[in-house]
């Protein structure tokens, strides 16, 4: 079956671009920073599970085939969100990658529901030992190149101090084919700052901001990943009630649909 393409209006009026695999019960992925159906891990993931589910992906807003509505709100994704959720007509099972599993965090705890939750490698920092945290004037700075309209500067920032990629790595990035991409959507950081920058500075995770998500959580990481990543997830599963801890052997950050694929399917069931 070939996937349906299409948009959906979210609350505000913004046009969300959406892409349905498959047919079963109903999965939503969402995408982490920087990421859309057609850049991203998530589209390999979908086609993985379109056997057993109806899948859905979608651009989050700023990117892709979606809309931008300014002001920048975060209410506005969770209702981005809820507009692609209620496509399915009936609750659905929510994956979200790196930031993106920080958006679902934030999503539950604003009062909405999911049958159940799997979240992998949500890029926080927990201990200042594996990693340096994020520097204190991170956010602003961000906010500073963006506003001189530097959006290559502002990913290469964020590579570097965000997600903490070598150095070299950060300055071929413009060589890279997927570079003009990166640079266009480079304004859509500024969401998923809101969403994890609190909790990267090298702090224990807060004991009771988790606790009445309302549904059943798993947390994965990548056994390959760096020692901040792994040590950042295992405390978010300790820190969600009832939630389960996984780590795929072999596996990074770049985690593969068809290693992933498997656990999601047990997991949703």
């Amino acid at each position: 079956m070939e996937p349906d393409k299409g948009f959906v209006d979210s609350k505000d009026g913004t046009r969300i671009a959406y892409t349905r695999y498959g047919s079963g019960p109903a999965v939503v992925l969402v995408d982490g920073g920087l990421a859309a159906q057609d850049f991203g891990p998530n589209k390999s993931l979908a086609e993985a599970l379109s056997s057993r589910y109806t899948v859905y992906t979608y651009d989050r807003r700023g990117r892709g085939g979606s809309g931008e509505t300014l002001p920048v709100d975060v209410e506005r994704e969770f209702e981005d969100l809820d507009a692609v959720a209620d496509l399915a007509g009936e609750p659905v099972m929510l994956y979200g990658i790196s930031s993106g599993g920080a958006l679902i965090l934030d999503y539950l705890r604003s009062g909405r529901t999911a049958r159940k939750v799997a979240l992998y490698e949500v890029p926080f920092v927990v201990d200042d030992g594996t990693r340096p945290p994020a520097p204190d004037d991170y956010v602003e700075h961000i906010h500073s190149l963006l506003a001189q309209g530097k959006n290559g500067e502002v990913v290469k920032y964020f590579m570097r101090y965000g997600v903490r990629l070598p150095a070299l790595l950060v300055a071929a990035f413009p060589l890279f084919p997927g570079w003009s991409h990166l640079k266009t959507v480079a304004p859509t950081i500024v969401y998923d700052l809101q969403y994890v920058e609190q909790f990267q500075r090298g702090r224990k995770l807060p004991a009771d901001r988790w606790t009445d998500l309302g549904a059943p959580v798993t947390v994965i990481a990548g056994s390959k990943s760096p020692a901040w990543m792994r040590n950042a997830n295992a405390a978010l599963a300790q820190a969600i009630p009832g939630a389960t801890h996984r780590v795929l052997p072999g596996q990074t950050h770049l985690v593969k649909a068809p290693v992933l694929a498997p656990a999601l399917i047990e997991f949703f069931g």
